[in-house]
């Protein structure tokens, strides 16, 4: 085996998730009966766009009306995600939340 070999086959250092990030967006959501509950104005509902930001090992779930200026917390945010895959399986979980209503806060940790 070569020098080369052997360096290509060293398993590389999992991401520190104080140093890395990743975002994910999904718009035009309409929301079940009872919408999503946010940490400024209660529930909201209707056509609704979900935004994940994933920084500092936790996942930032934030909601709006979609096309409007104002982002609102959702209710329980942040969630931990101790990486990325993990954030966006919240970001999946939040956006089936929505879907289905009933005052949707954030995912438990396990998602």
């Amino acid at each position: 085996m070569t020098e080369h070999d052997q360096t290509s086959r060293q398993a590389r250092p999992a991401a520190d998730p104080r140093t890395s990030w990743a975002t994910w967006t999904t718009q035009s959501i309409i929301s079940g009966p009872g919408g999503v509950t946010t940490a400024e104005v209660g529930p909201i509902s209707g056509d609704l766009t979900v935004h994940t930001t994933w920084v500092d090992g936790e996942a930032r779930l934030t909601v709006q009306y979609t096309g409007a200026l104002d982002w609102y917390t959702v209710s329980g945010s942040p969630v931990p995600a101790a990486d990325e895959a993990t954030a966006r399986a919240v970001h999946q979980a939040m956006v089936n939340g929505v879907k289905e209503g009933r005052g949707a806060v954030a995912p438990p940790p396990a998602v």
